[in-house]
């Protein structure tokens, strides 16, 4: 049985993880991965066909706990805990829930303190008690309720909490995931922003809004906000300035899109290996030339749930905008297929889709079928079946090589 502590507007865990508004959700899978001797089922929630319009949703089957994800920004917004009788709860060191405690509303009280008087939700037949950044639902039947408070109640039909919910502000229905905490940032870069950069029309490179943080008193966040650019053609050395060191370094031992290559020598070995910096927190990977060790093509992430590489990166919060004109359109991760085939229609030709099937291999499946691949310029569109965009691939133009 999980015994965590409860602090309202801010977290639920203990002296070894703890879940926390504003956490992404790579983050809290990480934790679950690692308390996996403890925490022994989790269902992913989310909308398939649709998938900004509800939230993610990791579901602690054995557990009683909810994870609400804003399924924009990816960041924890709201924390339930629907099954009180699955784990002990205490608040300021002191348990308002365990087998041996009842989470009356004589047992919040005594917890937590006064508050507003709890409102009675009709149509669910429940008291809602609010304070702030925290709320307890107490179901009671109608014929009980009668008019009567929460607290007035017979002792007959004394309510214990069905559901409690940890969120910021006052308002559980209005509430928004806040910013990433100071203990979610571990030293790293986080990206607010990726545009592409134009030259002839064509992307030449990024420039990236980074996020670094740190915490000052009293636990506040100290936010240092980064301008950084990366262009085809830097050195290893110009990247690690910019940006500093990958996430990774992966090695490719073949290319399986070399097939479609127009270059009589496509199929003919190559006598260097070329590399992947990945920058998980950025969402992003560089790939060098294994010769020159120059930058020659970058690969943008989405994180959509639903696609084979979901949760190994943070989402890249890119801004793809073609045109310089003032009828621009702008592609983000929201942005669906339709809507940017719409946009370019009359600017560039686009041919049918490449065929992207990741299969099975050992230890791994793939339950979420191919995806489908578009050129526009030198970018690449990687499309999921629900017609949203899981990467974008930017190569380096061949005027350029």
């Amino acid at each position: 049985m999980l015994d965590l502590q409860v602090v309202p507007e801010r977290a639920l865990g203990n002296e070894q993880w703890e879940f926390t508004l504003g956490m992404p959700i790579y983050q809290a899978v990480q934790i679950i991965q690692r308390q996996c001797r403890i925490i022994k089922e989790v269902h992913v929630v989310y909308n398939e066909k649709r998938p900004f319009d509800s939230d993610i949703i990791l579901n602690l089957i054995n557990d009683g706990i909810r994870l609400l994800f804003d399924s924009e920004n990816q960041r924890l917004k709201v924390i339930e805990v629907y099954d009180m009788n699955k784990m002990k709860l205490k608040y300021c060191g002191a348990y308002f829930s365990s087998p041996q405690v009842h989470p009356t509303v004589q047992q919040i009280d005594q917890s937590f303190g006064a508050t507003h008087p709890a409102q009675y939700d009709e149509k669910h037949h429940m008291f809602v008690l609010s304070f702030r950044g925290i709320t307890f639902l107490f179901p009671v039947e109608h014929e009980a309720f009668n008019g009567h408070s929460l607290r007035s109640l017979p002792n007959t039909s004394t309510p214990v909490v069905a559901k409690m919910s940890i969120y910021t502000g006052n308002n559980l229905s209005e509430t928004r995931a806040p910013s990433m905490p100071p203990s979610c940032y571990h030293g790293n870069l986080y990206s607010k922003c990726t545009e592409i950069l134009l030259d002839n029309g064509k992307c030449s490179g990024l420039q990236m809004q980074l996020v670094s943080g740190g915490a000052g008193h009293a636990m506040e966040l100290n936010c240092s906000t980064l301008i950084r650019r990366v262009r085809f053609g830097d050195t290893v050395q110009d990247v690690l300035t910019e940006i500093g060191s990958p996430c990774q370094t992966f090695y490719k031992l073949e290319d399986k899109m070399r097939i479609h290559s127009a270059s009589p020598h496509k199929l003919s070995p190559t006598q260097h290996s070329d590399y992947f910096y990945n920058y998980f927190t950025l969402g992003l990977d560089i790939l060098f030339d294994g010769n020159s060790h120059r930058v020659k093509k970058f690969v943008l992430h989405s994180n959509h749930p639903g696609h084979y590489n979901f949760n190994i990166y943070y989402r890249c919060e890119f801004k793809i905008d073609l045109f310089s004109e003032n009828d621009s359109f702008a592609i983000v991760p929201s942005t669906r297929w339709q809507s940017v085939m719409n946009a370019l229609e009359d600017h560039f030709v686009i041919g049918e889709p490449v065929v992207l099937n990741r299969a099975s291999s050992t230890n791994t499946t793939n339950p979420f079928g191919s995806t489908f691949c578009y050129g526009v310029q030198n970018l690449i569109f990687e499309i999921m079946g629900n017609d949203y965009i899981a990467s974008v691939t930017i190569y380096q133009p061949k005027s350029e090589t």
